[in-house]
């Protein structure tokens, strides 16, 4: 652990589980319970970080699983282009799987496709499984789509190689499904995760696969290298494929067709809804919840990883989904009296927070917290027409409500808002958009983060009731990869300024009441930006 004293010593209890039930049983979990040795002064501040750690590591144990992994085996991957260059050389290096959770591939990715396709080639036991979502990567049928640039490869390789899922929400159907457009239907739920497997190593990522995220659009990528790890997050892709449509070359003008397969265990979405989230709630239920297995927990490693899934839109009657308990658990030590010296960041492109969770940053006692997300201008519907160019001042809207909160709760000399520019999307041809989310804190007493949350959630309602969202929560006693983290805020903030309620004032960034009234209209109707 980080200090000696207060010694620290382990409280093993086995807790019974029974999963495919309405409820879980958990009597206890493993904690650390300091013991009555004095601390001399000179490591009164050592003291305080392990004990916020031991508190936070004790909770988390009763809400999600645990990895623990070798610091070192964390790669930062900084650019979109870096991002790119790791993950092709990840797939041509690839021997025996390749799994892709993503919300789409671009249309126009023939080089991504033609290494994967070379990569097949070399290596004769290779297996490639790709998830996306039907919503999206089926919008532009009959022109080409997702679906379509991908469905040569199994045609090419045969389905025992390659595999192409698309998942579909189950809360659009009926009528609801015929009269909303397509540019916005996806509004209703998605397939959001962001797994990139290949043999033992993952990167958990907010991007997907297409041209912007691998050139002009910043986002966050890291890189673990642990088998018991990626096994984990391939379950979990796995189960999620099970429960989506297969795509089968045709020869049709779509150039591919959806198929339920007989071998799903579950029902059409949606024709049973119920039905087939009952099946995905007895299938998911025993993938996301923590281990009551103490011997799975060495202590021998600094650093652990907890898999956080968010899986509202399949789980009945209970939601037993782990990344909203987990954050706010995060978040709620920063509350604490002894988090005064801490500090905190926390980041998304598109601004929406949650409301709980801003409430819970409101509260924090926080030294310093920071928020960082895309001006107008690094939005990636800026300038786009129709009912997506109401998107980045919709996002402007809800930042100045933030804003006004900090306000208004006495916290403005603690909590700044920072937007990130690099150029003006459209104009420049330089320019880039922002996607990055995350939290990081820092502990009391601690120079650099000792916790990260990386990811593909968003931290919306729609994060936390819609979507599909799978993230990788990282815990470290680790100075050398504290330090990493620290250095990743700092280059992500490069392009960054802060604002004011002055800025807002502004008249170009004043929000039009169509756009007003388009953000109630869309909550209205069930759906969530």
């Amino acid at each position: 652990m980080i200090a000696a004293t207060p010694a620290l010593r382990p409280l093993v209890c086995r807790a019974p589980i029974t999963f495919y039930s309405k409820r879980i049983t958990l009597q206890c979990s493993k904690r650390f319970i300091a013991t009555s040795t004095a601390a001399p002064p000179s490591t009164t501040a050592a003291a305080s970080k392990a004990s916020a750690l031991g508190l936070l590591t004790a909770e988390l144990d009763k809400i999600a699983p645990r990895f623990e992994v070798d610091a070192n085996s964390i790669r930062i991957i900084r650019t979109p282009s870096d991002f790119y260059s790791t993950l092709k050389d990840r797939i041509l290096k690839a021997e025996r799987r390749i799994f892709l959770s993503t919300l789409y591939i671009g249309k126009s990715e023939h080089e991504l496709i033609e290494v994967l396709r070379e990569s097949l080639r070399i290596h004769p036991h290779l297996k490639v499984s790709i998830l996306s979502d039907a919503l999206r990567g089926t919008r532009e049928t009959p022109n080409p789509s997702c679906a379509s640039l991908l469905a040569p490869l199994i045609a090419e390789f045969g389905p025992e190689r390659v595999e192409i899922r698309m998942y579909h929400t189950p809360n659009l159907k009926g009528l609801k499904k015929k009269v909303v457009p397509k540019r916005i239907n996806e509004g209703w739920g998605l397939q959001h995760m962001k797994l990139y497997g290949f043999d033992d190593e993952i990167i958990m990522s907010g991007a997907n696969l297409s041209t912007d995220y691998f050139t002009n659009r910043q986002d966050r990528y890291h890189l673990f290298f642990s088998r018991q790890l990626t096994n984990h997050y391939e379950r979990i892709h796995q189960t999620i494929c099970s429960l989506s449509y297969k795509v089968i070359p045709d020869d049709g003008a779509a150039g591919y067709v959806l198929e339920w397969p007989q071998s799903n265990p579950a029902p059409i979405p949606t024709e049973e809804p119920d039905t087939f989230r009952s099946v995905a709630t007895s299938l998911l239920n025993p993938l996301i919840a923590p281990w009551t297995d103490t011997s799975r927990k060495t202590e021998k490693s600094k650093t652990f990883v907890y898999p956080l899934a968010q899986f509202t839109p399949l789980l009945r009657p209970k939601d037993t989904s782990t990344e909203h308990p987990a954050l706010s658990v995060v978040l709620q030590q920063l509350s604490r009296d002894e988090a005064q010296t801490s500090q905190w960041i926390f980041t998304a492109g598109y601004f929406n927070i949650h409301p709980e969770l801003k409430q819970l940053l409101l509260e924090s006692k926080s030294a310093k917290g920071t928020v960082i997300t895309a001006a107008p201008e690094a939005n990636g519907f800026y300038g786009s027409k129709g009912v997506s160019g109401m998107l980045p001042p919709a996002y402007t809207l809800l930042a100045r409500r933030f804003l006004g909160d900090v306000v208004k709760a006495g916290k403005i000399d603690h909590i700044e808002l920072r937007e990130w520019r690099k150029g003006t999307i459209g104009k420049d041809p330089d320019a880039w958009t922002y996607h990055a989310k995350g939290v990081w804190v820092t502990l009391p007493h601690d120079p650099n983060p000792a916790v990260t949350l990386i990811g593909s959630s968003n931290y919306t309602k729609r994060s936390y009731s819609l979507d599909l969202e799978m993230n990788a929560l990282v815990v470290t006693e680790d100075e050398g990869l504290k330090e990493r983290l620290k250095n990743e805020t700092e280059w992500l903030q490069e392009h960054s300024r802060k604002v004011t309620m002055e800025d807002f004032e502004r008249t170009e960034r004043r929000v039009s009441l169509k756009v007003r009234v388009a953000l109630w209209l869309v909550g209205a109707l069930g759906g969530q930006l």
